[in-house]
């Protein structure tokens, strides 16, 4: 079962004495109690110590509430995961996905914000769209086309996005006891009608599931892609200069 919500009471504030700055820092502690999703107005007023009236004051629903978190959460998240330029483009890009994809790992409430909500306000989205912008900038110098850079990149977030929200599903169904965690659950691998992924399996392999090994072969699969790209055009560029 999710865990119910448990905040302790506090001494009751002062009317006017609580601002929006309070009320976000306030649910960002009680969601790292509660989580997300069981995160609610009446319990985050018990657990600021005011009456829920002072919060819908600033906040008239929960969604305008989680739009101001996801705001906050995408600016910490960029902070966190800067676009360090490496000795080449293939070290900067792998660190930089194993850089999303810790960060996420080790907050879930960012996960649950900024992948799954995923509710952006137009200023906090401008913040995520220049680090982008480096990235393909980044790409396009070390010889990919605008467009293979720009595909190059989304496809190494969506990996990486991809990879964490279903790490993220498996340990919420986890905690909740309901149901298959992932894909292998539901598979009923039998060495006599599958023998080869039975043997495969038995040696540490998953199939669909979001670990080390299965992320860390998708990015190699699309990092070895990018670069066959840039090799291409450099022998594009090589015979049009033996042509002059």
């Amino acid at each position: 079962m999710a865990r119910q919500a448990t905040a302790e009471k506090r001494q009751r504030r002062e009317r006017g004495s609580i601002n929006p700055e309070d009320i976000i820092k306030g649910a960002f502690e009680l969601a790292e109690e509660v989580g997300i999703d069981n995160l609610s107005m009446p319990l985050l007023g018990k657990h600021l110590g005011v009456g829920v009236t002072s919060i819908y004051w600033y906040f008239r629903k929960k969604d305008d509430l989680l739009n101001a978190m996801t705001d906050r959460a995408l600016r910490q998240y960029v902070f966190a995961t800067p676009y360090v330029e490496a000795s080449d483009w293939r070290e900067t890009l792998r660190n930089h996905a194993r850089t999303m994809r810790k960060t996420f790992l080790g907050n879930p409430i960012l996960c649950d914000l900024i992948l799954i909500r995923s509710a952006l306000s137009p200023r906090a989205a401008k913040i995520g769209v220049k680090e982008v912008e480096k990235a393909i900038a980044g790409l396009v110098e070390a010889g990919l086309s605008p467009e293979d850079a720009f595909d190059t990149y989304s496809a190494v977030s969506l990996h990486v996005r991809g990879s964490v929200v279903l790490q993220r599903l498996r340990e919420k169904n986890e905690a909740a006891n309901e149901g298959p965690r992932d894909l292998e659950d539901t598979m009923n691998i039998d060495p006599e009608t599958t023998p080869l992924l039975a043997a495969v399996t038995q040696k540490g392999h998953h199939i669909g599931a979001a670990d080390e090994r299965n992320f860390e072969y998708g990015l190699e699969c699309i990092l070895d892609h990018a670069e066959r790209l840039i090799e291409q055009n450099k022998a594009k560029t090589r015979k049009r200069s033996a042509k002059r």
